[in-house]
């Protein structure tokens, strides 16, 4: 199966790329034409872009690692959530806080206040403190889930990043390239490719194409993870029996098979069991 059409990348709007006079000439080569006012990215790159994307993200994950998905830009905050959550990667939607990466001990800091706080409000410690000691904390709780609430359960740095719109997340390209994490990016016209690892030429401002590039992201790690679970089912000894739902049904049918009964058949065998019934009954009132 294609990991992406031409149809829906037309569709989406990913050829649509900003001004002519917005453009960086290092998205040259990406271009494919100048309409009205308008360029036009060349979609024969952009689906081999993805292809090459799609491979690496899904070999990252594959290895172990996790795939961190940033896009603080409205148009991509929903998207973004909500494909992250979906393949059961981390998110960054709302803010990029300067030292992500680069100063993740305090960010960690940050992750266990923010459970310590979740902690108190099920445990019953809010019952025990003043009304204004409680929303101090809700209050520093909301503004920790704000920023922070996708990156929760992250314990370590990422394996890779997916990034929509480069030129808006300057400080995170810096920071993946300080720490050495490879970049899977949407680089639209206005946008300077150089130094991304994988970028992908297209329309990063329209919500159907990010959400279109998002998705693709997320089908690469689901791959990823169906294909360890086949995996580690493969690696299971023969002393090991896996039950599932076909095997159970498979002895069901070998045990009580009455798909090619007749009803003459039906109503000689529920004869026999009444004649049993009676037969049982008469020995126990003897």
């Amino acid at each position: 199966m294609a990991v992406v059409t031409m149809k829906s990348l037309l569709e989406s709007g990913v050829h649509f790329g900003h001004q002519v006079k917005r453009w960086d000439p290092r998205m040259k080569k990406y271009i494919f034409a100048e309409r009205n006012g308008i360029h036009i990215i060349d979609l024969q790159k952009t689906i081999g872009a993805i292809k090459d994307s799609y491979e690496a993200v899904r070999k990252i994950v594959a290895g172990g690692k996790s795939v961190l998905f940033v896009g603080t830009k409205k148009q991509a905050q929903q998207a973004v959530q909500k494909e992250a959550e979906r393949c059961g990667m981390f998110y960054v939607n709302n803010r990029w806080l300067g030292g992500m990466l680069t100063n993740f001990s305090t960010i960690k800091k940050s992750l266990q206040r923010l459970k310590k706080i979740e902690k108190m409000e099920v445990d019953g410690t809010f019952e025990n403190l003043t009304k204004k000691e409680v929303a101090g904390l809700l209050k520093e709780k909301e503004k920790l889930t704000k920023n922070l609430g996708g990156i929760k359960e992250m314990k370590e740095l990422p394996g890779a990043l997916f990034i929509i719109d480069t030129h808006k997340e300057q400080i995170a390209v810096a920071e993946a390239h300080r720490m050495g994490i490879p970049i899977v990016a949407v680089v639209d016209t206005n946008c300077n490719p150089e130094g991304i690892d994988y970028p992908i030429p297209g329309n990063d401002d329209a919500i159907r194409a990010i959400s279109l590039f998002t998705s693709i992201i997320a089908n690469a790690v689901v791959e990823a993870n169906n294909e360890e679970g086949l995996k580690i089912i493969e690696s299971l000894t023969d002393d090991e029996e896996v039950v599932t739902d076909a095997s159970t049904k498979k002895d069901d049918e070998e045990i009580d098979d009455y798909s090619n009964y007749t009803p003459a058949e039906e109503k000689k065998d529920a004869a026999a069991d009444d004649g049993d019934d009676e037969d049982l009954a008469e020995k126990f009132n003897k």
